[in-house]
């Protein structure tokens, strides 16, 4: 919604937006010219001089439909669209790049955008993270034909999009509040799948099975991490504190000794089909090297907030227990001998109960494990369904469940190394009071 928020600034509109609570993305978007309000009282809202024809409301399906704004746009005749239907019309003007997957879809496309917006062949973006390197999820040019964006599996969002180049990163059990089964779910994968343009391209990751009968796109592809049998993939991996190293082999080429900093293991593999999808746009070789090796990451996505050799945080979105997999074996690969304490806030009541035993079972591969309560986001409270669900599965004694202003305390008074908060809810309020603490329990340190 901000990308789009963004957008349309661009563009010339007078643009406003509702949120619930006031974060640093708001912050960002009230100082470049867009309105933000915190509150869904319509008076506080909407000007007596604008009228409805002259007003496009956008609006996202996670908005509670007894919201007062929501209710005020509908019975009085202002035109109202999804934010996917939004996207979808801005992307059919241009060669979309579009990266779908139940994970891994914000790094990879972040990624591409910034290959590209480091060449001569640029891109505008409309992004779901925001870019570390540009401090922005939008970027823009008036040349460029491509458009790199993110595809939203939530309430089918991208079957809006017919993409000229596609990605599939992973199709993971996810959203069955709206899918109904994992089935259905691959259903719907398979459905975006077959949207790719005529001629265009497809990438998916290897061992991601889609029925695709109908599918007409002969440049089919797969890609993953180091597996040799996938057509395009990373060998020769080496990584650690400073810097991560691979060679990128396509049917085409193979790119030797490329590097990117240390922004988490799994940031190798979304380069593997960033840069392939940025040399099929027509990217050269010498450009890619020296972007992945700018490259920064996205913020909230093993996003390195501190780091003085002693003790690391970083921050991650991670909010499903394959996405919390992945962020502990690149933390542990990369802090191979320190104790890891991860901060965890369950997003949603419907997801924290349908996985709440594989929850469970990634969590407790930390040395300790705090718990804070669920971020609700669109959904009411679940009856019986609650953090507590999660930590009376976890099999180990190092867990306890603390509200967000208990944890700095706790955590100045207990050893640890490396400290992760986890989820994609509100839990990157915390990120201030953890470094005020970090600062203070370093000074303690250097005490003599």
């Amino acid at each position: 919604m901000s990308g789009l928020a963004r957008y349309f600034r661009h563009t010339g509109k007078p643009v406003a937006g509702y949120d619930r609570t006031r974060t640093r993305l708001t912050d960002d978007l009230e100082n470049e010219g867009i309105a933000v309000i915190f509150t869904d009282d319509p008076a506080a809202f909407v000007p007596d001089e604008i009228s409805p024809e002259k007003v496009l409301v956008i609006y996202t399906p996670a908005i509670q439909r007894d919201n007062r704004l929501f209710l005020f746009f509908a019975e009085n005749n202002y035109t109202m669209v999804k934010r996917a239907q939004v996207l979808g019309a801005i992307a059919s003007q241009y060669r979309t790049i579009a990266v779908a997957g139940t994970h891994g879809k914000t790094s990879t496309s972040t990624l591409i955008a910034h290959i590209l917006n480091e060449s001569k062949t640029g891109c505008t973006a409309l992004l779901g993270g925001i870019s570390k390197n540009h401090q922005t999820n939008f970027l823009f040019s008036e040349d460029s034909p491509f458009l790199v964006t993110e595809a939203d599996e939530f309430d089918r969002s991208f079957l809006q999009l017919n993409p000229f180049m596609a990605a599939i990163t992973a199709v993971d059990a996810d959203h069955l509040d709206i899918y109904g089964s994992h089935e259905e779910l691959l259903k719907t994968y398979a459905a975006f799948a077959k949207q790719v343009e005529p001629g265009g391209l497809l990438l998916v990751k290897k061992g991601i099975e889609l029925i695709l009968p109908e599918l007409e796109i002969k440049n089919l592809y797969s890609y993953a991490f180091n597996n040799p049998s996938a057509d395009i993939y990373a060998s020769h991996i080496d990584t650690d504190e400073h810097k991560m190293r691979f060679d990128l082999n396509t049917p085409q080429t193979v790119l030797h000794d490329l590097t990117m900093l240390p922004i988490g293991l799994m940031n190798i593999e979304n380069a593997v089909a960033a840069t392939f999808l940025a040399l099929q746009a027509g990217v050269d070789e010498t450009v890619i090297r020296t972007a992945l090796a700018g490259f920064n990451g996205v913020r909230r996505r093993f996003d390195v907030r501190f780091n003085n050799g002693k003790l690391i945080y970083i921050d991650d979105y991670a909010h499903h227990p394959e996405e919390i997999n992945a962020l502990l074996k690149a933390v542990k690969t990369m802090f191979p001998s320190k104790k890891i304490t991860g901060i965890f806030q369950p997003h949603l009541y419907s997801r924290t109960r349908d996985f709440a035993d594989e929850f469970a079972q990634s969590l407790e591969q930390l040395d300790e494990v705090i718990l804070t309560g669920i971020y609700p986001a669109r959904e009411k409270p679940i009856e019986g369904v609650s953090s507590e669900l999660i930590l009376s599965k976890i099999r180990h004694d190092h867990k306890c469940l603390m509200t967000r202003e208990q944890i700095p305390n706790h955590l100045l008074q207990h050893d640890f190394e490396v400290l992760l908060t986890i989820g994609a809810g509100n839990i990157d309020a915390l990120a201030d009071p953890l470094l005020q603490m970090l600062y203070q329990k370093t000074s303690q340190q250097e005490i003599p």
